[in-house]
């Protein structure tokens, strides 16, 4: 099956073009994450899974353009391919079912990664872009201090934006200045409104903005020209992001394909660190 034809695929096709709510973005969110499950459940049940209303359910089928939910299921059973059924979990742990929810997350983004264009488009965005600004607040600063630290490799004037507030404009201002064109974000939930306030800031004073997000309806989404989704996992009491991670790496990857001196870069670090005895061998 190709990811285009994949039931998180169909599900994302089906969304686009409508202005969903926060509360209906919540339920497509968690509908693609449950593709193949979805075209099973009743409406109270994709309610629990959403963690919102019943009539909310109905209320988002109706936005779709169906008559209720149940037109809407009956949509999805007669577009769904029969697929192989998942391998029954019950006898894991709660920790081994955590790892197992992480791992078809990664599952998720090979299918997404199919398609390489997003990620080779937003590497030659950042390529491009002398200085580079790295954006993560709270649990997306990790995220933000990983991209940036491997990326100050081989890019020559990354700036990581750790701090929120009026701060964080200011730095986006003064990027600008030294000719930025791009900014990459990392934003995980829950969603800081700083986030969307820089990012608003940043799109304003002309910066093409490039997002690593949970989800393709996450509220950045809006405040974004291109936005590349990996699920986090929400099986332990914090979310857990390999999947923002990973693709974060994938990111620098691509970014490395558009600096031509990105290996000489690597290559002289590496002479350097050796002469200083930086790693223990």
């Amino acid at each position: 099956m190709s990811v285009t034809d994949s039931p998180a695929a169909r599900l994302q096709a089906l969304f686009e073009g409508h202005r969903l709510t926060p509360t209906q973005r919540r339920i497509a969110h968690s509908m693609v994450r449950r593709a193949a499950d979805v075209p099973f459940l009743s409406s109270v049940e994709l309610a629990e899974l959403a963690g919102v209303s019943q009539p909310s359910v109905t209320r988002f089928a109706v936005a779709l353009g169906f008559d209720g939910y149940p037109a809407l299921r009956r949509h999805l059973r007669e577009v769904a391919p029969p697929e192989q059924q998942p391998a029954d979990t019950g006898s894991y742990n709660e920790f081994q079912q955590a790892v197992e929810a992480e791992i078809e997350n990664l599952r998720h983004l090979s299918d997404a990664l199919a398609d390489p264009r997003p990620v080779r488009r937003a590497g030659r965005l950042l390529a491009a872009s002398r200085p580079l600004p790295v954006l993560g607040l709270r649990a997306a600063a990790a995220q933000a201090y990983g991209f940036a630290y491997f990326a100050a490799k081989v890019h020559p004037d990354v700036r990581l934006l750790g701090e929120g507030g009026t701060m964080v404009e200011d730095r986006v201002d003064a990027a600008v200045r030294a000719g930025a064109s791009a900014l990459i974000c990392f934003a995980l939930p829950r969603h800081p409104r700083e986030v969307v306030d820089a990012l608003t800031h940043a799109k304003e004073a002309g910066l093409t903005v490039v997002t690593v997000a949970d989800s393709a309806f996450a509220p950045v989404a809006k405040v974004s020209d291109l936005l590349l989704p990996a699920a986090v996992g929400t099986a332990l009491s914090f979310d857990t992001a390999c999947g923002p991670m990973l693709l974060g790496r994938v990111l620098l990857e691509a970014m490395c394909d558009d600096l031509p001196d990105a290996q000489a870069r690597l290559e002289e670090f590496d002479a350097r660190a050796a002469a200083r005895g930086l790693f223990v061998e």
